[in-house]
This record gives C-alpha cells, sequence and structure tokens, in this order.
C-alpha cells in the first residue's frame, strides 16, 4: 500500500508573487501535495498580528502549476488560520513559511510575519518552519536556499519536531559551495538602535520613517548571528511560550501580603 503523500502548507509575509515564496514551493512540491496561502501584498514587520476589526478575502490563484494557491488580503497569521480551518481537508502535516528576502535571525524573529505564521503552525502543533535568506533584493538567488530547505524538510518529515515548537532557519548571502554546514543555534541577544527620520510631505504636513542601526553586543560563538557570520547557516528552536521561567524564584519571594 502507498503511503499517502505528506501535506505541505506554504505561506510567507512577502507575498503570493515574491521569487523567494515561488522557490519554496518548488522544493515542497518534491516532498508532498502543497497548499499555498499568502499574503496579496508584502506583509513584512507584522508579528503575529491577526485581522479582527476588518474582513479577509481569498482569491484563488491560477498561475502556480502543480499547487492549489490562494491570495489573501490578511497577514501571515490570517493565512494560516484560514488555511486550516477554511480551505484544507485536515492539518497540514508540515508548515513552511518563507523563503524570506531578508535576515530574520536575532530580535527579528520577534517582529517577522514570516518567522510569525510558523509559530502559528507551532501552536497548532504542526511541524514548522521559517527560512529566511539574507538578501533583500526582489531578483536574489535562492539557488542555496533551495538546497539548504531541502536538507531541512526531508530531516523534520523524518524525525518530526518537539510539539509547540518551530525552526528559525537563517542562510547567508553566499554561494552553494561556501556554506560551510547548518549550526543548531541560541538566539544572538541584538537589538536595533531605532531612529526616526523627521520628513515633511508635499502638503507640508511631518510624517516619520523608520531606521536605526542593528548592534550586535553578543559575543557568544553559539548564536545564530555567529553563525551567519562565519558561513553557517543558522538554526534556532523557537518556542510560543514566552514564560520567564528562571525569574519566577525571585517574584515568589516579593511581598504580597498588602492585596
Amino acid at each position: 500500500m502507498n503511503k499517502e503523500r505528506p501535506l505541505i502548507l506554504v505561506t510567507n509575509d512577502d507575498g503570493i508573487t515574491a521569487k523567494g515564496i515561488r522557490s519554496l514551493i518548488e522544493v515542497m512540491k518534491e516532498f508532498g501535495e502543497v497548499f499555498v496561502v499568502a499574503p496579496d501584498k508584502p506583509q513584512s514587520g507584522m508579528g503575529h498580528a491577526v485581522t479582527i476589526n476588518g474582513v479577509l478575502r481569498l482569491n484563488e490563484v491560477h498561475s502556480i502549476e502543480g499547487v492549489r494557491a490562494w491570495s489573501c488580503s490578511g497577514t501571515p497569521v490570517d493565512c494560516v488560520k484560514l488555511a486550516i480551518y477554511s480551505i484544507m481537508h485536515r492539518k497540514p502535516d508540515l508548515l513552511v513559511s518563507g523563503i524570506n528576502h531578508g535576515s530574520n535571525s536575532s530580535i527579528n524573529v520577534i517582529y517577522s510575519g514570516t518567522m510569525s505564521a510558523a509559530v502559528e503552525g507551532a501552536v497548532e502543533n504542526i511541524p514548522s518552519i521559517g527560512f529566511s535568506l539574507l538578501d533583500h533584493d526582489a531578483e536574489a538567488d535562492f539557488e542555496a536556499a533551495k538546497s539548504v530547505v531541502r536538507t531541512l524538510t526531508a530531516n523534520i518529515l523524518k524525525h518530526g519536531l518537539n510539539g509547540g515548537t518551530c525552526l528559525n532557519v537563517n542562510i547567508p548571502k553566499i554561494p552553494k559551495e561556501e556554506i560551510k554546514g547548518i549550526k543548531i543555534c541560541r538566539q544572538a541577544k541584538a537589538f536595533w538602535e531605532d531612529a526616526f527620520e523627521k520628513r515633511i510631505d508635499p502638503s507640508g504636513k511631518p510624517y516619520y520613517w523608520l531606521t536605526g542601526e542593528f548592534n550586535n553586543s553578543d559575543k557568544g560563538e553559539d548564536t545564530d548571528e555567529w553563525a551567519l557570520h562565519n558561513g553557517y547557516v543558522s538554526v534556532v528552536p523557537v518556542h510560543y511560550d514566552l514564560t520567564a521561567h528562571h525569574v519566577m524564584a525571585s517574584l515568589n519571594t516579593w511581598d504580597f501580603e498588602s492585596i
């Protein structure tokens, strides 16, 4: 008896027309039955936002050969929720998000729509991976990234993943032959030093544009930032439980008798 092919959900935050998601779809077709639900426009930096006070629209897309695909007016997390509860005939065996145009290492995981889609998969107890390539170019070369995607997809389908966990995979912008390997890492303690440029619109009213610099003061050689700067693919396991367990004992020594 033939084993049923894995059911795979593909999404992203750069939009359904982005080159990165088309590369991801191409690889996923090698592994299973593919459904695509992705934003109809770029949704970078949306984090785990969901649409509550507005309508959501889905439009089936027929231009991607070999898969069923829909564009969604909402966020990446909206896409995942709609796919699971309104489109697919059962929960997928794997959820993949990306391939993002640009890094989602370190603190960027908090803001990333790409990774929030993967985290939503983890919430649903679906093995999930977010893939990012450190290249913002709309015409970026994804050939090396596709090789990484194949390796990690094969492994997650073989070994599974602990419930509530997803993988944050970042791929350096270097040729395939220069990638030294894959490293399991921790998230670097690196942050954006935000700044806002004040500008004036044509009507004379001020507006603000977010800028800033990325500051990595974490010198550890076990971080995603170290791996990426030294020619490795970084893989960080991510959990949606944000509880600071190491702080609980200290908080339990506080005086709450005054309530």
